[in-house]
């Protein structure tokens, strides 16, 4: 998926949203640090030109072209390949093959979603940074700074990622090449991680077994808080895999993923990624998600999915949390560029991962230190406890009530949206494993709101999926959350569109809203704190200081984020007391 201590990320619209996926990096103080960068590619273009220029050796691998038979508008086949729309709006996809086939395949049913994606995600980049010089600046970072990606890359993944490259859009062939650009956005969960000393998602998972769970199997939820707008979670991806080597299993994306955020194979193991406390390093090396990707195709147990996290060079710090139908357990596997760890809980059978690192490894580390004193990772923590207090002997349909869950502490009411809530409502997804069952529920849009379709992996991998010509296991699906038809919903949503106005008029000196406007909008979200902080800096920017101290207040006095959100409200109120003298 894919979700923020930072002060740019309280623009809320539909294309400031998107400071709260991880190209937050592009904040404006950081291009001083991006020229230093241009002025080292310049004097290392060597080694830069050597990997703009790598293509994988494919040779190796059989290939044949796929010819796409159209159904209809929403259904595509080649062979046994095949990509369907369902009633949910989920994006079913099945692929086997060798890995250039695989690509191949992929590419060639995905094509229109793959472009389309692409696009998205690029109009934000060039939305947020509309300079060209700045632009150019920026092509010339990710260049220098992925220089060395391809060398920490499976030859096999590679060889997947060309093959699913030739069907790229030639529209930003000025970015770079289409294998690397593929590349490049297999990295962007860890590149804009990485250039923050910040966790930019809060995402939230937990696993239960024994007794903590109605049956006694284990059963694993989370939800992944990345957001890049809501047409970029438009076109959910459910993608199921039969690689030619390893196991096969599915994973929940987007379209151009090869990668793995969100999924399970076919041996049970489960694998879901939480962002860490990172600082910055100078070359981006093994993205997570094809780390990830490798667990769930060669692991068949939690040894061995520590065995190959172990052996890769990350260049983000990241929880891996993973369960395993064969262990009947759950562990967290915490990576770093300079550390590992594994988090195992003992005389208790449930696991619970947020934003922060739990093992022994970490206990010193005084970035993760910070990061629990400050951030919202140790709130969701704690709410998590509190509702497995309250939901004793989980099902899925309970996991599927607690991912849903928008309370603070003690049920409080702390605002929709707010991060400190385990339903932050920006997930670009929700997913709930039974790895011994061999089932997965993926959450229908919006969030983790609509309908979970239920899929059987046993089914899918074998020739009933065939007879039955469908994917989903549609007896057993986890109906929407009533909130998605509340009033309470549709004025969040109202509250998100109108947060634009609100920005451009803190922007724009000669740009006034009315009373009734700011008003309306308080009252669309009235126990989020940021809607009164949004009002007091709008105030505060038409010098109607008395207004804008009322408003900061009473923005101190609602669940404020994070420890620097706090600090920049009463900032904020300190120069507007002053201003008052």
């Amino acid at each position: 998926m894919w979700r923020t201590v930072i002060q740019n990320r309280r623009k809320w619209s539909e294309e400031s949203n998107f400071l709260k996926t991880d190209f937050s990096f592009l904040r404006n103080d950081i291009w001083k640090f991006l020229l230093s960068i241009f002025v080292i590619f310049n004097l290392t273009s060597c080694g830069v030109r050597k990997s703009i220029k790598h293509v994988p050796d494919v040779k190796q691998y059989s290939l044949e072209i796929p010819k796409v038979s159209k159904i209809n508008d929403s259904t595509f086949s080649f062979n046994q390949n095949y990509l369907t729309k369902n009633k949910q709006q989920l994006w079913e996809l099945y692929i086997k093959g060798n890995p250039l086939q695989l690509g191949y395949n992929n590419g060639a049913l995905m094509q229109n979603l793959m472009q389309k994606q692409e696009e998205i995600f690029f109009s934000k980049v060039e939305g947020f940074v509309p300079s060209k010089f700045k632009q150019n600046l920026l092509r010339g970072f990710l260049k220098w700074y992925n220089r060395k990606m391809y060398l920490n890359v499976r030859e096999d993944y590679q060889a997947e990622l060309f093959g699913l490259s030739q069907y790229s859009s030639d529209k930003y062939d000025f970015i770079a090449p289409k294998y690397l650009r593929s590349l490049y956005l297999h990295g962007a969960h860890d590149i804009g991680h990485a250039m923050q000393d910040l966790m930019v998602v809060g995402c939230t998972s937990l696993a239960v077994w024994n007794e903590n769970t109605e049956d006694g199997d284990l059963l694993i939820g989370r939800n992944f808080d990345f957001y890049v707008g809501d047409d970029f979670a438009k076109n959910k991806l459910v993608e199921f895999v039969e690689p030619e080597d390893g196991i096969p299993y599915m994973s929940v994306s987007w379209p151009g993923m090869i990668g793995v955020v969100s999924g399970m194979n076919k041996e049970g193991i489960t694998v879901t990624i939480n962002a860490g406390k990172s600082k910055i390093p100078l070359t981006a090396k093994t993205p997570i998600s094809l780390v990830t990707r490798e667990i769930l195709q060669y692991a068949k147990n939690i040894d061995e999915a520590i065995s190959i996290a172990k052996k890769r060079k990350v260049f983000v710090s990241e929880s891996i949390l993973v369960g395993s139908a064969n262990d009947k357990n759950a562990v967290i596997i915490e990576v770093s560029p300079d550390n590992f760890g594994v988090y195992k809980v003992e005389n208790t059978s449930r696991v619970f991962c947020t934003n922060h690192f739990q093992s022994d490894a970490y206990k010193d580390d005084k970035r993760n230190q910070k990061h629990i004193l400050e951030s919202h990772s140790e709130y969701r923590y704690e709410k998590l406890q509190e509702l497995l207090e309250e939901n004793k002997k989980l099902n899925p349909e309970k996991m599927a009530s607690i991912l849903r869950d928008k309370s603070g502490l003690k049920g409080e009411k702390i605002g929709y949206g707010n991060e400190k809530a385990i339903n932050q409502l920006l997930a670009h997804h929700a997913v709930i494993f039974s790895p011994q069952k061999k089932l997965v529920w993926v959450s229908a849009n919006p969030y983790q709101l609509g309908e979970f379709v239920c899929y059987d992996l046993n089914e899918i991998f074998s020739d009933k999926r065939l007879k039955k010509g469908e994917f989903a296991k549609s007896d057993l699906n986890i109906a929407k959350d009533p909130f998605v038809d509340s009033q309470d919903f549709k004025n969040y949503e109202e509250y998100k569109k109108l947060s634009s106005q609100i920005e451009d008029a803190i922007d724009d000196k000669e740009k006034v809203l009315s009373e009734e406007f700011i008003n309306h909008y308080k009252n669309l979200n009235p126990d989020f704190w940021l809607v009164y902080y949004q009002a007091g800096k709008y105030y505060f920017s038409k010098k109607e200081y008395s207004k804008a101290k009322i408003d900061f207040e009473k923005a101190l006095s609602k669940e404020i984020t994070t420890v620097p959100d706090k600090k920049n409200v009463e900032k904020y109120l300190q120069k507007t007391v002053k201003k008052l003298k």
